[in-house]
């Protein structure tokens, strides 16, 4: 027997129009490339979005074409996510962070059909716009005064002329909801990136998932600043989830220096705001440097790489909630959140920290178990150390043309971080595993090595990797980037462990450098410093 309700599919057309009926006057505030701050609303963002579908269907561009975007946070590229998405295109971000080489890869795997690009981007889009050859129009994200007098692009336009003549209002299709929607493609240390085509049905799903109030808690209430990018995972679904609740986003653009990010948010009255380590680190340190604080801010997720305790104890300091957060690429991206339950709320606030340390517990949607080497699922002990494996509506089932082939394992997609899971269900990453160090048949987390150093008042970065030892096969080496006009020798660092991990644990050297290499999303490239570090002999 069937249930007797409607059938409607799961649309991003629908998002972003019940946003434009129920929060018509949310704004939506964006700082340019220009410099400027440009205001709209919902209901403005809405209508433009109608014109960029009406420039799509001109282009008799077919279903499923992909459009690509090289560009910042920002209005207009709100736009494109329920322009391009909505008429039944697929929205493609691609991360200008790469190398061109690797941009021209995306483009040409992806077929991108349509290529939209923010005016910082126009130098890299005139190095490899003639190696693209399946891109038909090219798109400058900026009025027409800001076009090249003399270029080397084929067939470009602004944006502004490409959208100006279109009618603003259009007939959303409707189509299966698991009709592709959005295509982003994976980081790719290690040979080509992968692509990882979301659904409409997903991407609804996991707004709402986000949405809610053990997740990341949005709604009419907040002003919001993503600063994680729209190329990075859509903004961690932030869009999304922005036109189904109605905050007001303010858009950070290119400006993400911690005096850009600081007055953002305090002009616009943000509550919450997204990002990765790296990006907070400069945003804290502006505000020590001015002895500032935070007048509405309340939350922050913090994603894409560990957060150390030291970090979420400064925020706390400043009447701030750091959310710990964690996923992937292929989970669209949220798995996990660090938020406290009940019976924690009367916990010491030693215990509490240590939970806000872990990455966090599933949202519904998403299904965790670690397993060991031979596939035996691992209790949830918090003691218990082992592969984690997921799955779910929005955890991809395959890489765009079957990149890889079946990444699957029984159906669980096999994440490559090692983990613990305690009884409340708050999962902890110990390491990616290809980065935990193995000393004399003994597991050594990096992360948690990193995380205390980063606790060290002189230490601005730091990561732990693993060098050959003749006895040991590996032991822990120490990098640091010190913070400006501060001094800390090796020994001293050495000692700061003291107490806090067993003795075998505490790395064997500390070796300081002037940065620490970060990839596209802002993570830290350890592949790199291996190779940096591959032959450094260790102190006996």
């Amino acid at each position: 027997m069937f249930g007797a309700m409607q059938e409607q599919p799961l649309l991003i057309s629908r998002l972003i129009e019940f946003a434009a009926r129920n929060h018509a006057d949310a704004e939506i505030v964006s700082r340019r490339v220009e410099g400027d701050l440009h205001r709209y609303t919902y209901r403005d963002a809405a209508a433009r979005s109608r014109q960029v579908a009406n420039a799509l269907d001109r282009l008799d561009l077919p279903a499923a074409s992909r459009v690509g975007t090289l560009a910042w946070n920002g209005y207009r590229h709100f736009e494109l996510y329920f322009g391009v998405s909505g008429s039944a295109r697929v929205l493609h971000t691609i991360n200008p962070r790469l190398s061109p080489e690797q941009v021209v890869w995306i483009i040409n795997d992806a077929q991108d059909a349509v290529l939209c690009f923010d005016l910082t981007f126009l130098p890299i889009i005139e190095a490899v716009a003639t190696e693209c050859p399946t891109v038909k129009r090219w798109v400058l994200m900026a009025d027409a005064d800001r076009l090249p007098a003399t270029t080397s692009i084929p067939a470009l336009i602004d944006y502004e002329s490409w959208i100006a003549g279109e009618r603003t209002e259009y007939t959303w299709p409707e189509f299966d909801e698991r009709t592709a929607a959005a295509l982003c493609y994976t980081s790719g240390t290690t040979g080509n990136p992968k692509g990882v085509l979301y659904s409409h049905r997903s991407t609804v799903l996991h707004a709402y998932a986000g949405a809610m109030p053990d997740a990341m808690n949005l709604s009419s209430r907040d002003s919001v600043l993503p600063v994680v990018p729209m190329f990075h995972v859509n903004a961690w679904g932030i869009p999304y989830v922005a036109a189904m609740v109605g905050v007001k986003l303010v858009f950070p653009g290119a400006a993400l220096d911690g005096k850009s990010l600081h007055h953002l948010i305090e002009t616009e009255g943000v509550t919450m705001a997204a990002g990765v380590p790296t990006v907070w680190l400069g945003l804290l340190n502006h505000i020590d440097s001015v002895q500032g604080g935070f007048a509405t801010m309340r939350r922050t997720v913090i994603g894409g790489s560990a957060c150390p305790r030291a970090m979420i104890e400064r925020f706390r300091a400043l009447g701030v909630t750091v959310l710990h957060a964690w996923g992937m690429t292929e989970m669209s991206p949220l798995g996990t959140l660090s938020t406290l339950k009940g019976k924690h709320l009367v916990a010491p606030e030693s215990e509490q920290l240590a939970l806000m340390e872990k990455q966090g517990r599933a949202i519904f949607g998403v299904e965790m178990k670690i397993i060991d080497d031979a596939g035996r699922e691992l209790p949830w002990d918090g003691k218990a150390t082992g592969d984690l494996l997921v799955r779910g509506p929005w955890i991809v089932s395959r890489y765009f043309r079957d990149a890889g082939g079946d990444p699957l394992v029984d159906g669980w997609f096999p994440t490559g971080d090692v983990a613990t899971i305690d009884p409340d269900g708050f999962m902890q990453i110990t390491d990616r595993s290809k980065d935990v160090i193995k000393s004399g048949g003994e597991w050594i987390s990096s992360i948690d090595i990193e995380n205390i150093a980063m606790g060290h008042p002189a230490v601005a970065m730091a990561a732990c990797i693993g060098v050959s030892h003749p006895k040991w096969d590996e032991r822990p080496l120490l990098v640091v980037v010190r913070k400006p006009a501060t001094e800390v020798t090796a020994e001293a660092l050495l000692e700061f462990y003291r107490g806090k991990v067993a003795k075998w644990q505490v790395p064997d050297d500390v070796v300081f450098v002037d940065a620490i290499p970060l990839g596209a999303t802002g993570k830290m490239q350890k592949i790199k410093l291996r190779e940096q570090f591959r032959d450094y002999v260790l102190p006996n």
